[in-house]
């Protein structure tokens, strides 16, 4: 089976996703900074960890895919 190049909206969902998660780990982050219990720290970070493995799993979607995508803009 032939794994075709993604499309623009596919693209577009994985970049908004990329954002969304990075999102996540900036607000995660925040609250490790600034954790009240070691319970919620704790929390925060294996979030982090959590958020930061779903983003590198769309950089690598993209950049999987990247090679196969047309350089040219299709008609």
């Amino acid at each position: 089976m032939m794994i075709q190049p993604m499309t623009a909206k596919e693209l577009e969902y994985i970049a908004d996703s990329m954002s969304n998660e990075d999102a996540q780990i900036k607000q995660c982050a925040a609250l490790v900074a600034t954790g009240t219990t070691p319970a919620l720290t704790s929390l925060a970070s294996q979030m982090i960890q959590t958020h930061q493995q779903h983003y590198d799993s769309l950089l690598h979607a993209i950049s999987h895919h990247q090679q196969m995508a047309p350089t040219q803009p299709q008609q």
